[in-house]
Formats: structure tokens, C-alpha cells, sequence
């Protein structure tokens, strides 16, 4: 797998900015819109499981899982960012991500934050 199966985050051309921040440099906060969150539910094939719980006996990383939770916290955040343009935010304040197992079939996870308009200082 290369760097960026790896990685998320936003490409450089996006409208809606992101950061896990209280606030962003060089912006002030025109409107507070209030809570957005985009969230996804994934599960795993009987296949991969099996051939996690292998890896895990011999140790080393499961590029597998990792490869899907990246897709997926990549997922969580198109949705949060959709919700806050959709809604007439350019900004989410203090970002986070939440992951939880989901009744013991998948994985759940919600990205969250604070959608806001910021104006250029």
C-alpha cells in the first residue's frame, strides 16, 4: 500500500475548511451554525476476518483493517463536510473523530465538529 491508501484529510481546493482547532488562524467567525457530524457503519468480510485473526497470532500490522478504517474515517468526513456546506457553513471548527464497535458487526464511526462562517481577516 502507498502513502496515501494511508492518509485522509481534505486536498488542498476544498470549500468547506476543516481543523481540529478552536479556531482558524487568519479567519474570524462570522455565524456559528451549530453541530454537524457525518457517520458510517462498515463491516468486514468473513474472509478478512479470518485472515486477520491469522495475522494477529503471528503479530505484525493488519494492512487490511487499515486500509478500511482509513476508507472509512475518509467516508465519515465527506458526509460531515456535505452536512456543514449543505447547511451554509465554509469552516468546522474542533474536529474530531468517534469509533465504536457496532453490536459486534462492524465498526461505526462519526466524525464531528462545529460548523461556522469564517471571513478572511
Amino acid at each position: 500500500m502507498g502513502i496515501d491508501e494511508y492518509g485522509g484529510g481534505q486536498g488542498p481546493q476544498s470549500d468547506v475548511l476543516v481543523v481540529t482547532t478552536n479556531d482558524a488562524p487568519g479567519y474570524r467567525v462570522q455565524k456559528v451554525i451549530g453541530e454537524v457530524f457525518g457517520l458510517t457503519v462498515r463491516s468486514r468480510h468473513l474472509g478478512s476476518q479470518i485472515g486477520a485473526g491469522l495475522k494477529s497470532m503471528i503479530g505484525g500490522e493488519l494492512k487490511g483493517l487499515t486500509k478500511t478504517l482509513v476508507e472509512t474515517r475518509n467516508q465519515a468526513m465527506e458526509r460531515l463536510v456535505e452536512q456543514a456546506r449543505a447547511r451554509g457553513a465554509n469552516g468546522v471548527l474542533m474536529f474530531r473523530f468517534d469509533v465504536t464497535e457496532a453490536a459486534d458487526v462492524g465498526t461505526e464511526v462519526c466524525a464531528y465538529g462545529t460548523a461556522v462562517v469564517l471571513v478572511k481577516e
